[in-house]
């Protein structure tokens, strides 16, 4: 039996439990998925942006929390990645379900989508004998297929993904399935997706290009040059079949504020595209950065210093703000990916898997309310 002290002492320990248990169970759950009225991004630059990698995040709060995230950083665009072989696993059945889901919680935090297209499906891929294909293998008899994806993709979205890029990186042999390269190919792919994006929404912006900067030549089997491929996306006649152009500008070792030049591969290496774009009469287009940044592993030979990736990140969108009027945006690589990859790419992240942010991050988002460079 317990005695009448013990008893009382007991009493009062399971009513603080249950106290605390109360108090607990009103403290917000990270995990629980409310989508509320549409935020405003504050920022002092609306060109800055940052790119979201959320393909293969399965959890609806890490979106959610993901794309807080961008917002309170002060970036105005995202770019995020919508698989072809994701969302038309069989030709004709559409599964729209992550896509819906990254775009609703996007929208809830006034973030404007670019959506990149590509990957394509293993039925729509080319099976020629003894060859492998790989999900970057399309070829010519699919082009109508791929059109018609992104026609549905931009109809369903309309008024919401206004953006898409026509594939990525088109320049490189393994974007291209392991094959040569080729701009009248790609071209012809614009050809066939461009009518089909617009007559399913007028309003869309088709953007071409996501260019590497590469410096290959056109002998080398890794890809082509990407001043070389856009003038032969031109010389293919590709002028009538995109509204913008998206560029990928990696620093590298270099300042934001680096001098371009066509052998060196730097921020203001868009620049140089800039100048083919306007060779070509098309200076009325738009240019989008849709892949930028620097790394800072401790080991990697074309990477820099902590400090400098934080420096040069904040000057690269301040540089883009005074120096390139048409330019749109500036979307870093990457904000996150959902778990560590354990090699160099985790030191272009902003945040880490477990929504720590880093330096940079802090940086960037005292930039964008004004702050200091």
């Amino acid at each position: 039996m317990i005695a009448g002290p013990a008893r009382r002492l007991s009493r009062w320990v399971l009513r603080l439990a249950l106290l605390l248990f109360f108090l607990c169970s009103l403290r917000p759950d990270p995990r629980r998925v409310v989508i509320g009225p549409p935020q405003q991004v504050i920022t002092t630059n609306p060109l800055v942006g940052v790119h979201t990698r959320l393909t293969d995040e399965v959890e609806e709060w890490k979106i959610q929390r993901s794309l807080q995230m961008v917002r309170e950083m002060g970036a105005v665009w995202i770019v995020e990645f919508f698989p072809w072989a994701y969302y038309e696993p069989r030709q004709g059945d559409f599964d729209w379900s992550h896509a819906d889901m990254v775009i609703a919680h996007a929208r809830a935090q006034g973030l404007t989508v670019i959506a990149r297209m590509g990957w394509v499906p293993e039925w729509a891929r080319p099976a020629p004998p003894g060859q492998e294909t790989t999900p970057t293998t399309l070829d010519a008899a699919h082009y109508g297929d791929f059109a018609a994806f992104v026609a549905a993709f931009v109809a369903r979205y309309r008024g919401q993904v206004d953006h898409v890029i026509i594939w990525n990186e088109p320049n490189l042999s393994f974007e291209w399935g392991y094959r040569p390269v080729d701009p009248a190919a790609y071209v012809e792919m614009l050809r066939v997706v461009y009518p089909a994006a617009h007559g399913a929404n007028p309003d869309v912006v088709v953007l071409a290009g996501a260019l590497a900067p590469t410096l290959e030549p056109p002998t080398s089997s890794a890809g082509l040059n990407d001043l070389d491929y856009l003038r032969g996306m031109y010389e293919a006649g590709a002028a009538p079949y995109f509204d913008g152009l998206a560029a990928h500008a990696y620093g590298l070792g270099f300042p934001p504020q680096a001098d371009p030049a066509p052998d060196v591969i730097d921020f203001r290496r868009v620049e140089l595209l800039r100048a083919v774009m306007v060779a070509h009469g098309d200076e009325a287009k738009p240019v989008y950065v849709t892949e930028a940044g620097w790394n800072d592993h401790p080991r990697w030979t074309r990477a820099v210093r902590p400090a400098q990736r934080v420096a040069y990140t904040v000057d690269a969108y301040e540089w883009a703000r005074q120096n390139w009027p048409w330019c749109r945006c500036v979307a870093m690589w990457a904000l996150r990916y959902p778990a560590p990859l354990h090699n160099y790419q985790d030191y272009y992240t902003f945040v880490t898997a477990d929504f720590r942010p880093k330096a940079v991050y802090l940086a960037v988002q005292a930039y964008t309310r004004g702050g200091e460079r």
